[in-house]
Parts: C-alpha cells; structure tokens; sequence
C-alpha cells in the first residue's frame, strides 16, 4: 500500500511536484486517496505507465520516420556535421549553398528511414519494464521514463539503425552529394582535408533526435489531459 500511495502521489500530483513541498505533495496524495475513495490496483499503476510509453514512443517513432520528419523539425534536424563545419562555411561562400543544402537533406531522409524500426525496440523495454522500475519512474521527474528507455535500448538502436542509415546513404547516393563538395573544399589553399564518418554521425543524432521526441512526449501525457487516450491513463494520471 506505501508504494501505491507514493505512485499515486506523484501520478495524481505530478503538475504540483515542481512548486511544492515533496512531503507537502505527499499528504495532499494520501487524504485525496483516502478521502475520494480511489480505487487502482499496483498492476493498473504499471499497465498505465506501460501504456503511457508506448504511446509516446509509438508518436515519437511516427513523427521521426515521416517525410521531412526530421528535415523540417528544426528540434532534431541533422546539421552539417559539426567537425567539417568549416567545410560548409567556405562552400556556401563560394556560391555552393544549394550542394551543402542538398546533402544535408540526404542525411537527414537516412535518418527518417531508420526512425521507422524504433518503435519495436522501445516497446520491447518498455514490456519488460518491472514494478521497481515503474516506481524510479515515477519518482524521477519529467524526463524520467525516456532516461529509463536510454539506458535500455541504446545499444540495441544503434545495432538496428546503423546498417540502416548506411543503405539508406546508399541508395541515395550520398557520395553523390558529398564528394563533389569535399573535392572542392579540399582543393582550397591551407585546408585540413575533411572526411567524417558520415553513418556514424547520422545514426547518433538520430538516436539522439528520437529521444528528443520521445520527452515530449512523456511530459504531454504528464501534463496535458487530453494526452492520455484511453480509461486507463486517464484512470492513472487523472
């Protein structure tokens, strides 16, 4: 019952837990519970926060994988990459703004074709996600489940994602759009000659764009209502 009521607490109270009291917080849960007469089971506590998971992961993995889903999402739109950021600095002043343009969107259709397998990986955590962790969960503040999901489906998204993006650079051709470019720049006087490993840095800020979409998502069903689809969460975080 002490776990219930400290789920409760923060589920029912969780808008109130930035400008009050822990403790105040946890009376106010507790007379609420006893008083209103709630009844939610632990199991419902933790279906409710599975639930809430997945879906936010399951919006997050569909905005990700949309066309211009990352391109024109300036929150996680892959930019030039920043250790030949001069190369894109003295393209665009030689008149090449539309090449560097070009290839930074190919980057950025590599990624959006390898957001489309993030979802059964993050639903894979989070149905083994146990009571305890629903518990840390809870009590870890707004950003807390997509550290939970950080922490277990890293290492399994960027096995996933990494032969990904290097097809998708394949098939469109990236080479295409970045040789012409480093050739240039690498004829310019005193330049360092640039080469980056162009899967490597797609498929970190896509992981890292992801998780991006996926706080978003957790804080809206935190805070916002209208967030929470089902009987379910509204019964958890009404």
């Amino acid at each position: 019952m002490k776990i219930l009521k400290t789920l409760l607490t923060l589920l029912l109270f969780s808008a109130a837990a930035n400008s009050q009291n822990l403790n105040t917080v946890i009376n106010a849960a507790s007379n609420y519970v006893n008083n209103a007469g709630v009844n939610i089971s632990n199991d419902e506590v933790v279906k409710g926060l599975k639930e809430a998971l997945s879906v936010g992961v399951k919006n997050s993995s569909t905005k990700a994988a949309a066309l211009d889903g990352f391109n024109k999402n300036n929150l996680i739109r892959i930019p030039f990459p920043p250790e030949v950021k001069d190369v894109e600095t003295k393209l665009k002043a030689i008149g090449m703004s539309k090449q560097v343009d070009e290839f930074t969107m190919q980057l950025n259709r590599a990624a959006e074709k390898a957001a489309k397998e993030a979802a059964p990986i993050f639903i894979n955590a989070i149905t083994s996600m146990s009571l305890t962790d629903g518990v840390s969960l809870i009590k870890g503040g707004d950003n807390a489940a997509t550290k939970y999901l950080q922490d277990k489906t890293t290492n399994d998204l960027k096995a996933s994602f990494a032969p990904i993006v290097a097809k998708s650079l394949n098939e469109v051709k990236i080479t295409k759009y970045w040789n012409p470019l480093a050739t240039r720049y690498n004829k310019l006087p005193m330049v360092k000659k640039a080469n980056p490993n162009l899967e490597e840095y797609v498929t970190l800020k896509a992981m890292e764009g992801l998780f991006k979409l996926v706080a978003q998502e957790e804080l809206r069903i935190r805070k916002d209502p209208a967030s929470r689809i089902s009987d379910l969460l509204k019964k958890v975080f009404g």
